[in-house]
């Protein structure tokens, strides 16, 4: 099927990176041209991009990724998500008068995960050293970047914030007390410190490769990163919650955690094996969309008609239902995981998808067991007035493209995600979605130069839901990649920024690959949509009933026989929705493949 496209799919034979910035794409393809594999690319683009969009992602946040390993010739998953602090007990929040954990602060911490997880990939499946990996990021974070239009955006609009209650944030974001401008030459001389020094003492190690990575992340959870994040939590500071609160993170969970290696979740549909995380992040709701969606004709549909659209529309409701009940940590919790994506249950659940469009939450009961959802959902009507007030404010969920909005009409904050996908000319592919340690939703940790995550706003204060509060745990995320197979190999790596979006603009690219036909830069630049009918996964928790956001671009009589339907439709700009990246092998030639996303004004592709 041809089809405009803002660039080409790019095809070539050595290697292909694709990330939400041009400088982490360029980056990860200067490793591979000067002999470095996939996850050493990966390591060093994922570096940058905690430079280049620290409103997106930093080194106290998380990371989930797929690795195809050919060697083993499987995918496995590096679970770069942090636990919980043994401090954050539901009883501990209650007292503190709390009914939600706040979305900025203190409280909020996890023991951040992207560090230990790239540093795991690099010594699991890497080549080069923590040096060589980290010299760009270090280099960038010295000279300074141009900042994004975007972060000196979000910088502006929660400067008050930094120079009334966050004042380390305002030494770091605020040069000279004043906002900086877009473009402007931006120097991060404390992360490049910080940076430094965790390379010193890796190379105090001795001269293997193995020694020096395992000496860095000791210093990073054991050792002068830990106390000065142990240090910081102990301080007061204001949050959402608008009242001032410490952290309960400390470094006794930092050392206290490791990252682990775990196999994927699968689903078979169209051809393809589709790979992703465990029920901890959300990523089997795209495998229980697609069970779903295997039962209509979407071949048969007009790709973008209003049949099309209002059959992806309902099937994700019934999912994302699912994963509000059901889905948690599976160390802590029983997810009926294979009941969920089962042939049976998926049958039963399909017959739900009528003609007009369901503002209800329906979460099913799989092998016969009852749905827990949250009291403060289902005594509010299924829906919790959200931060922004209504959609025409154009920060909230519905209104554009960042499933976790940055700033608030009330002045909240949230942030983003980034999202790189590399492949190598040796059959290597990562796909993953860096996220968490946003610049304006915790204050800047002294001396580090980087702020903490707050992930911990995922779980609820409610005892014995799946997604409930407990210490230990990895509370339930958005973050997402994904992974194709095709005859047990690897095709195709992809993923977006956007919170509880994630695996519906995700589900849009790979349904218009599968069944339109398009190639990967097609597939992205095709027009998006996702629903808001369930609760948000970001304080304060909104959902939207029935709502519906459509890019501007698809057709308006489309849109109008939505909203007869019932849909209630919010426009978004015409390319307002997901940031998606892409790599893949087409095994017929031999030949790599790349795509990004013209949407944001910063991912690239890169390759040859």
């Amino acid at each position: 099927m041809a089809s405009f496209t803002t660039r080409p799919e790019l095809r070539g034979d050595f290697g292909m990176v694709a990330s939400t910035h041009w400088l982490a794409s360029s980056t990860g393809m200067s490793v591979l041209e000067r002999g470095g594999n996939a996850a050493d690319a990966a390591v060093a683009a994922a570096f940058v991009l905690h430079v280049v969009e620290p409103h997106l992602n930093g080194p106290g946040g998380e990371v989930p990724i797929l690795l195809w390993d050919p060697a083993a010739e499987r995918v496995q998953v590096v679970a770069g998500q942090g636990t919980v602090p043994a401090g954050a007990t539901i009883e501990h929040y209650r007292d503190l008068g709390l009914d939600l954990v706040p979305g900025t602060g203190l409280l909020a911490a996890t023991v951040p995960g992207a560090v230990g997880a790239w540093l795991l990939v690099l010594r699991q499946w890497g080549s080069w050293s923590v040096a060589d990996v980290l010299a760009p990021a270090i280099a960038y974070a010295e000279r300074g970047v141009p900042l994004l239009p975007a972060a000196a955006v979000t910088v502006e609009r929660v400067a008050d914030l930094f120079r009334a209650d966050w004042p380390s944030s305002a030494g770091t974001w605020l040069p000279d007390g004043a906002v900086p401008t877009r473009g402007q030459r931006f120097r991060r001389p404390e992360l490049a410190a910080t940076w430094t020094r965790l390379v010193a003492e890796a190379q105090a190690a001795g001269p293997d490769r193995e020694s020096q990575i395992e000496a860095a992340r000791r210093s990073f959870y054991e050792g002068f990163v830990a106390e000065a994040i142990d240090a910081h939590c102990r301080s007061v500071v204001r949050d959402s919650s608008g009242e001032p609160h410490a952290g309960v993170l400390t470094d006794a969970d930092l050392s206290g955690w490791s990252c682990g290696v775990e196999d994927p979740v699968t689903y078979d549909y169209h051809g393809v094996t589709v790979a992703k995380t465990g029920p901890w992040g959300q990523g089997p709701v795209l495998l229980q969309q697609l069970a779903l969606l295997s039962g209509f004709d979407l071949d048969e549909t007009a790709f973008l008609g209003v049949d099309w659209i209002h059959t992806v529309v309902e099937c994700a409701k019934l999912a994302f239902a699912d994963r509000e009940a059901w889905y948690g940590d599976p160390g802590a919790v029983d997810v009926p995981l294979g009941e969920l994506l089962s042939a049976d249950y998926s049958a039963a659940r399909r017959r739900l998808v009528g003609d007009e469009a369901s503002p209800e939450l329906r979460p099913g009961s799989p092998c016969g067991r009852e749905p827990r959802l949250p009291v403060s959902i289902l005594a509010s009507g299924k829906q919790r007035a959200g931060a922004d007030g209504d959609r025409a404010g154009a920060t909230g969920p519905a209104a554009g493209g960042a499933g976790e909005p940055t700033v608030g009409r009330d002045g909240t904050t949230r942030g983003d995600t980034c999202h790189v996908d590399v492949v190598d000319r040796h059959g290597m592919m990562i796909s993953a979605t860096p996220s968490g340690g946003w610049l304006q939703s915790s204050p800047t940790v002294l001396g580090l130069g980087f702020c903490l995550g707050t992930r911990a706003q995922m779980a609820w204060l409610e005892p014995d839901l799946p997604a409930s509060l407990r210490p230990g745990t990895r509370p339930r995320t958005t973050l997402s990649p994904s992974l194709l197979l095709r005859d047990g190999h690897p095709y195709v790596a992809f993923g977006t920024p956007g919170g509880d979006q994630q695996d519906q603009w995700s589900l849009l690219f790979l349904l218009a690959h599968l069944h339109a036909g398009l190639d990967l830069q097609a597939a992205i630049d095709a027009p998006a949509f996702h629903t808001t009918s369930f609760p948000s996964s970001f304080w304060p928790r909104a959902s939207e009933p029935a709502g519906l956001v459509v890019e501007s671009r698809i057709d308006p009589a489309v849109v109008a026989d939505l909203r007869r339907r019932g849909h209630d439709i919010t426009l978004s700009g015409e390319w307002t929705l997901g940031r998606l990246s892409a790599v893949g092998v087409e095994r017929e030639t031999g030949f790599l493949m790349a795509a990004a996303n013209p949407r944001g004004g910063s991912g690239y592709a890169v390759g040859r």
